[in-house]
């Protein structure tokens, strides 16, 4: 029998161990019966090789795809955009979002699009790789991503594509420098700032004012590339936002627009609160009458959370306050939909609205009080779910559903195909470009979710999740405190933890070990760890390493 192993060895002799993986084929008889000392020959034989650089465009090997058309494509990502934050849905009485909207209208709204890591790093990794957290090991904020990760725009350009790259990359801390990929580069260092940016351009800084808006300069140098773009090649566009990451900060035009929407609470918001947690009196409590809580069996993290930088009884240290956190946060999105409306407008003019390929998607979902949190990381449903829309009125029709789970790893290969190239076997993601076109093609009937602990935000523990049609389970690691099974056909809003229900006993052990199996054969049961260079910054341990 065959598989695929990977040796992860340490290079030694530099100021920071180099951590490799190698993938290759073994015969599971000779390494575990016959001859176990292969396993030291091989690690022993390349601990000392230096790690492979990321390859060059034109040395990638790519296979087109038969009579494909290469399209134009644009890519646009918001951070922290919560799945359901748009006017179209419903959500959010007063909330107006028309350009989403009309992607959504005139295009496809993916109903159940998720990420497998909700975190701004990892989730951008697994987008440009098409690989799991645990697979391009980009687990953090913090992380860089190794030299020998492939992004997806490197095939792009290896077909002869022109790219572009515009916003935050977070992937590498705070260097903003040029990445392989891109012909055109406009970064800054990591989270940006939100006015009068400093700006990465090709590997030159240059700095804004005049109370320059860092969505609208992200914008406008993406339709200046455009403009200046070789009509003759096919293009690719990633419009990468800031927005709307805390702390949020609305365009000058757009603040106040929602100070009198009222704010609303959801359903698990005070599932958590104690005697002394804050009163929140200005908005409107959902209805929970529909509702089974188990309050009993809410993990102890998730009720320590509530009073901690990412809990709504003591959000960000005390620094802002939840109602105004709200409305600050719909208007800054009020920037990220001016833009796409900028995007079309420039399609439509130039006659490209037809038969280019618009993407919009979040980084990760995010909480409003859900659980009485704040933030993304865990794997409930508002952290791991995204939007997902797509327009390209030649090949998908207006007012599209799709029904399907797809995940962010699903957005590079679904990009390629529509460049004419066929998914690399190493990615592990699925095209969705059947779904879009309408078809009836084998899919998933399960996801996958992972988020490993970090220093810099303690509260969350390391958590594995799978998620089905009915049932998602989740499990934490490295903390003593409860799992959690939950029916989301009938408890959407996970408040009623079924996990030590008799009757659900066999449903818990079989998503256990469905979810064991993913990260068996994923190469995905060694947490790959990160160097921690700081000390602690939580309230509790502030100072302390």
């Amino acid at each position: 029998m065959q598989m695929q192993t990977t040796i992860t060895c340490i290079r030694k002799g530099t100021a920071s161990p180099v951590r490799i993986q190698y993938q290759y084929m073994l015969s599971t008889n000779l390494f575990t019966k016959r001859c176990p000392w292969l396993f030291f020959l091989i690690v022993f034989s390349f601990a000392d090789k230096k790690p492979i650089k990321a390859q060059a465009p034109q040395k990638l090997g790519i296979t087109k795809i038969a009579g494909a058309k290469p399209r134009n494509v644009i890519f646009i990502l918001s951070d922290n955009h919560r799945y359901d934050f748009m006017g179209f849905t419903g959500k959010v009485p007063g909330l107006k979002t028309p350009n989403l909207d009309r992607i959504a209208n005139e295009g496809a709204v993916f109903q159940n699009a998720f990420v497998t890591t909700a975190l701004c790093s990892p989730s951008r990794a697994s987008i440009l790789t098409g690989l799991y957290a645990h697979t391009h090991t980009v687990v953090d904020n913090d992380a860089p991503a190794p030299d020998n990760l492939v992004f997806f725009p490197q095939y792009l350009q290896a077909a002869g594509y022109q790219t572009g790259f515009f916003g935050k990359w977070h992937m590498g801390g705070d260097n903003p420098d040029p990445r392989p990929g891109f012909n055109r580069w406009v970064s800054f260092r990591g989270q940006g700032v939100y006015y009068n940016p400093e700006i990465n351009i090709d590997g030159k800084q240059v700095k804004y004012k005049d109370s320059s808006y860092i969505t609208e300069v992200l914008t406008d140098l993406s339709l200046d590339w455009l403009k200046n773009r070789d009509k003759e090649k096919p293009f690719f566009m990633y419009l990468s936002h800031k927005a709307v990451h805390a702390e949020f900060q609305p365009a000058r035009r757009d603040k106040g627009t929602y100070k009198n929407i009222q704010i609303q609470y959801p359903v698990s918001m005070f599932s958590t609160e104690t005697p002394s947690s804050r009163k929140f009196t200005k908005g409107k409590r959902a209805d929970t009458s529909r509702f089974t809580f188990n309050n009993a069996d809410i993990p102890r993290w998730v009720r320590e959370q509530r009073y901690s930088w990412h809990g709504v009884d003591f959000m960000y240290h005390g620094a802002t306050d939840f109602d105004q956190f709200y409305q600050d946060y719909l208007e800054t999105l009020l920037g990220i939909d001016n833009s796409v409306g900028k995007v079309l407008d420039y399609l439509k003019e130039n006659n490209l609205d037809e038969e280019t390929l618009v993407i919009y998607m979040g980084d990760n979902g995010f909480s409003f009080g859900e659980h009485g949190l704040i933030d993304k990381r865990h794997a409930y449903e508002e952290s791991m779910r995204v939007p997902l829309l797509a327009r390209c009125p030649e090949v998908i029709k207006p007012g599209t559903k799709v029904k399907e789970m797809v995940l962010n790893i699903d957005i590079a290969p679904s990009i390629l195909e529509m460049a004419g190239i066929k998914t690399p076997e190493k990615m592990q993601g699925t095209s969705f470009v059947s779904l879009l076109k309408g078809e009836k093609v084998p899919w998933r009937n399960k996801v996958f979710y992972e988020y490993y602990w970090e220093n810099a935000c303690p509260q969350t523990p390391t958590q594995y999740a799978v998620h089905t049609d009915q049932y998602k389970f989740i499990r934490s690691i490295g903390v003593w405190d409860i799992d959690q099974l939950y029916d989301i056909q009938k408890d959407p809003y996970e408040v009623n933890n079924l996990i030590r229900k008799p009757e659900f006993q066999s449903i818990a052990k079989d998503l256990n070990s469905q979810l064991w199996t993913w990260l068996e054969n994923t190469n995905g049961t060694f947490i790959p760890m990160k160097r921690i260079n700081n000390k602690k910054n939580d309230h509790l341990y502030r100072g302390t390493w």
